[in-house]
């Protein structure tokens, strides 16, 4: 296989090449949202997957979501795998087990046919590792590329987790470390550490599988993967659609140590911006943070952990069983829907 540099062919890369999330829901409230008295979860609370009850009586409900992106790393393969399992993360995120997967592909005409069957094969070995199957796909020309998946899975409807449901009193755990969005910019500078990379890669090719399945036999009141729009977005939104507000220590949040080293150079996406900017009033500070560690909490991810919101007793016991770190508490609604300390 010819050697790419796949990083060289893109401008923004993984879940940083989102839209900024001002302009998105722009447009998605402009246009309305559409109705079915079986649509469970849909567009209204900016959940991670669709949750649709099926007419088989018995309380099985479909989940089904779809996400793509440009490359992030210079491997066919690795990027495969990326683009997988943050495909993949959707579904564990809302509480069910993936099954069925189709690949989407975007690819240029101007790489050697080995690297689209590397990706895919990248691909196909998070989704087997996952219990799924990859069922087909669609392929279109593109100078920029692309790739991810439409993944449907199932849970019982009344063990589906959403954005919303916390409840004051709670706590807050992450099961991955942030930075990753910062990695990815300063290794596309060719600044990043050989270590820096590893770690993210790591990160970014982990399942939340895991951390779901721990979780199974939690009261998890609310949940959400952390990907695009950052730690402090994807919080915004569940404290918004929880009616709550969520205190969140910053000093008790993981994050990969050289990406604040990077941070403090300047290495920070596009997305860490737009983010910054639509959380603007959102955020109250209470105290001074160094700024490389306020731009971590904008910091867009790609496949990040998940973040659970649930009763003190079992996030203490889940943390103490995985490993992952509570980070913050829910409190009742204040004036802002996050408060960081």
């Amino acid at each position: 296989m010819e050697s790419v540099k796949l990083t060289q062919m893109v401008k923004t890369s993984g879940c940083a090449a989102k839209l900024p999330p001002k302009l998105l829901h722009e447009v998605l409230d402009s246009i309305g949202w559409m109705h079915s008295p079986d649509l469970v979860e849909g567009f209204e609370g900016s959940d991670d997957a669709c949750v649709y009850r099926l007419p088989i009586g018995n309380n099985l409900v479909m989940l089904q979501t779809v996400d793509f992106f440009p490359p992030m790393v210079d491997d066919p393969y690795l990027f495969g795998q990326v683009a997988a399992a943050n495909a993949l993360s959707d579904i564990y995120a809302m509480g069910g087990e993936p099954k069925v997967a189709l690949n989407l592909v975007c690819f240029p005409s101007c790489l050697d046919l080995s690297v689209l069957r590397q990706i895919l094969l990248g691909g196909q070995s998070k989704v087997t590792e996952s219990g799924a199957v990859i069922a087909g796909g669609h392929t279109i020309s593109d100078p920029t590329p692309k790739y991810g998946l439409c993944v449907t899975g199932f849970a019982p409807e009344d063990r589906v987790w959403a954005n919303h449901g916390s409840k004051p009193g709670d706590v807050l755990i992450l099961t991955k470390s942030l930075g990753v969005g910062i990695v990815n910019t300063a290794v596309k500078a060719g600044l990043a550490s050989k270590t820096a990379q590893q770690k993210a890669v790591l990160s970014m090719t982990t399942l939340n599988k895991a951390a779901y399945e721990a979780a199974r036999t939690k009261d998890v009141h609310a949940a959400t993967d952390i990907t695009g729009f950052s730690l402090l977005g994807h919080a915004q939104e569940m404290a918004t659609a929880s009616n709550v507000t969520l205190l969140l220590n910053a000093q008790s949040i993981p994050v990969i140590e050289e990406a604040l080293e990077y941070a403090s150079m300047g290495l920070n996406p596009e997305g860490l911006y737009n983010n910054r900017e639509y959380l603007q009033g959102s955020v109250q500070f209470q105290r001074t943070l160094e700024q490389e560690l306020e731009d971590i909490l904008y910091d867009p991810q790609t496949s990040g952990g998940l973040l659970l919101s649930m009763s003190k007793a079992d996030g203490l016991a889940y943390s103490q069983e995985t490993g992952y770190p509570i980070i913050g508490e829910v409190v009742e609604n204040a004036e802002s829907p996050l408060l960081v300390v």
